[in-house]
């Protein structure tokens, strides 16, 4: 009778493991992607929320301005106590980071991924325990998240890229692209795109290098770049710090003649509007750092005990020299 008895628990637990239903099989460590209510956390307007905000790195003046945007939008919710880390562009420590978050059973996790893949275990590990999770600007692998909150990169790519075809260079030319970091979804979004928008023009993408998304990065490049390509007329940038960085390497290398494009658009002095507004760069094409929204995205499963849409989308813009004052007086309104 033991023994039949064992053989029955035994082929229970086979039955039921891709459930994860005891039988020392943890539903987080599976390889499934676990079905969970995102609300199960909300405890209504009485209940105090602690939210991880993990961050790729705060190299980037856009990233400090995405903290920012979110430590400002949780300060209108009492409710929330967000805690920050910063990942300084390292893909192990982002993992450390999240786990910590993990350990400390925060009610809702906020990443913005310095790769996709590398990080997309752990954001699963997180969802599989039952976490909602909210993903910023950079995507992850699969499914295993509660809501993405972006702009659309390939839309933003192929607006610079029509930018560059019927106005910059109607009659084409050579360019050079300096992209962001490889591993991370923009960089390859935001060339697609392009690509897609200069499609059918006489403009040639000469060389390709990768900034990672660092104003320092980018200068460094882009004096390589004027090295091997003297003859190129503009630069595509992934991002306005390296459009920057390429603006003034090409200063110091006597091309006053060349004609810069970059992406983010952060209504700050030190960012790409006022630089097309000094006339610094030709262009540049909003970017929107969805921190605000995460936040409303918090309080709405937390607080609200409602459900929020798998994607986000958020608006973009071509910002010119025609523009620029004007978009930076309305997004600097409060």
């Amino acid at each position: 009778m033991r023994k039949t008895t064992r053989s029955l628990v035994a082929a229970t637990c086979a039955a039921f493991a891709l459930a994860a239903a005891g039988c020392g099989t943890t539903s987080e460590n599976s390889g499934q992607v676990q079905q969970q209510d995102p609300t199960k956390n909300c405890k209504g307007p009485g209940g105090k929320y602690t939210i991880g905000m993990s961050q790729a790195n705060l190299a980037e003046p856009y990233r400090v301005r995405m903290d920012d945007d979110i430590r400002n939008a949780a300060g209108k919710v009492p409710q929330f106590d967000v805690q920050f880390s910063d990942a300084a562009k390292d893909n192990s420590k982002q993992i450390s980071d999240v786990e910590n978050f993990v350990t400390k059973q925060v009610d809702l996790l906020m990443i913005s991924p310095n790769e996709a893949t590398p990080l997309t275990d752990v954001v699963k590990k997180a969802y599989n325990k039952g976490i909602p999770v909210v993903v910023l600007d950079r995507k992850v692998d699969g499914e295993a998240f509660t809501t993405y909150i972006g702009a659309d990169n390939v839309q933003i790519g192929r607006q610079a890229g029509e930018y560059f075809k019927n106005t910059l260079l109607p009659q084409g030319g050579k360019i050079v692209q300096i992209k962001g970091l490889s591993g991370s979804t923009p960089a390859a979004e935001r060339e697609k795109g392009f690509k897609e928008g200069i499609a059918g023009s006489k403009i040639e993408i000469v060389d390709t290098a990768d900034g990672e998304w660092e104003r320092s990065v980018g200068q460094e490049k882009m004096d390589a770049l004027l090295k091997a390509h003297p003859d190129i007329q503009a630069v595509y940038s992934q991002n306005d710090p390296m459009a920057e960085g390429a603006y003034l390497a090409a200063q110091a290398a006597g091309r006053n003649d060349l004609k810069f494009v970059g992406i983010d658009g952060l209504p700050i002095p030190s960012g790409g509007i006022k630089a097309v507004e000094e006339g610094r760069l030709q262009a540049t094409n909003l970017y929107p750092t969805g921190g605000a929204e995460a936040v409303e995205a918090a309080k709405k499963l937390l607080v609200d005990c409602q459900q929020v849409p798998k994607t986000q989308t958020l608006p973009t813009e071509l910002v010119t020299k025609d523009n620029a004052a004007e978009v930076y007086a309305r997004l600097n309104q409060s």
